[in-house]
């Protein structure tokens, strides 16, 4: 995988590291992250990176599941309590339930620290679900079922041109266009499955954004490879390659494992313009 690889939550160099766990839920957009293992420098790394990750994708809500980590010092109390401060000032903002037993170390330092204030602790996931449940995606969202076909990326084209106009995002347009043929070109080659686009706008005005997410029912994430130089230069059309596409056109994109697939998703915001 090349070194400046994106927001691919779930490896770390060539092979998966199990010990921060992020899957997304396509349909209501919560991410559940696990954390596992004793708490020390390399696990304190991996979190606050896959959780940084997770809020640039900028989901519905988080669900983070602490059951598994032994933080006998209670050490990592300072990274759930600013978790939760990122995702409250996100616009929208972002619901995260951080569950862990109450009898620990950890759970009553976050009480003692006023936590109930920041961030809400649930004893199971299961009641982190269930208070969530009431969430939903925005509203503004536009869905398009398609099949694996990399010809279906006129369609997907089309979508976007239409949630330009509608939001008013004009400025958008080339680049969503852009962006999402290469996604569903992607998955259509390489998972093989039938497809699902969602699109949605973020933020207002001078902020306003569009979130574009290309669901399949492959779990292999993408993988970003160098070009290799040649005669011709390097040819984009190479497996992993025109992802570099995405990377250049996007404000920030990534890939999440998902409930029976993954979900490739991009952030496109408009681009200040340059003085003359």
């Amino acid at each position: 995988m090349a070194a400046d690889s994106p927001h691919l939550i779930g490896w770390s160099g060539d092979a998966p590291d199990e010990s921060v766990k992020a899957v997304i839920d396509p349909d209501t957009a919560v991410i559940e992250v696990t954390v596992c293992g004793p708490w020390d420098r390399h696990l304190s790394w991996r979190a606050r990176t896959v959780l940084d990750k997770c809020l640039a994708e900028h989901p519905t809500g988080m669900i983070v599941d602490l059951h598994r980590l032994s933080d006998t010092r209670a050490v990592s109390a300072a990274l759930w309590l600013t978790l939760c401060a990122q995702g409250a000032a996100m616009r929208p903002p972002i619901a995260i339930c951080v569950c862990l037993p109450a009898p620990t170390p950890l759970a009553r330092r976050l009480r003692r620290l006023g936590a109930r204030d920041w961030l809400v602790m649930y004893a199971s996931v299961g009641q982190a679900r269930t208070a969530l449940a009431h969430r939903r995606p925005p509203i503004d969202r536009m869905h398009l079922a398609l099949p694996p076909d990399p010809a279906a990326a006129t369609l997907a084209r089309s979508l976007i041109s239409d949630a330009c106009a509608g939001w008013d995002l004009p400025y958008l347009l080339q680049r969503g266009r852009l962006v999402v043929s290469e996604l569903v070109v992607n998955a259509a080659e390489h998972a093989g499955t039938d497809i699902e686009v969602i699109v949605s706008p973020r933020g207002e005005d001078a902020t306003a954004a569009l979130h574009l997410a290309v669901y399949d029912g492959s779990p292999d994430l993408p993988q970003v490879r160098d070009p290799v130089p040649g005669p011709l230069g390097p040819a984009l059309t190479d497996r992993g390659l025109g992802l570099r596409i995405v990377g250049a056109a996007a404000s920030a994109w990534g890939a999440l494992p998902a409930r029976g697939g993954k979900l490739v998703w991009a952030i496109l915001r408009n681009r200040p313009e340059v003085p003359s």
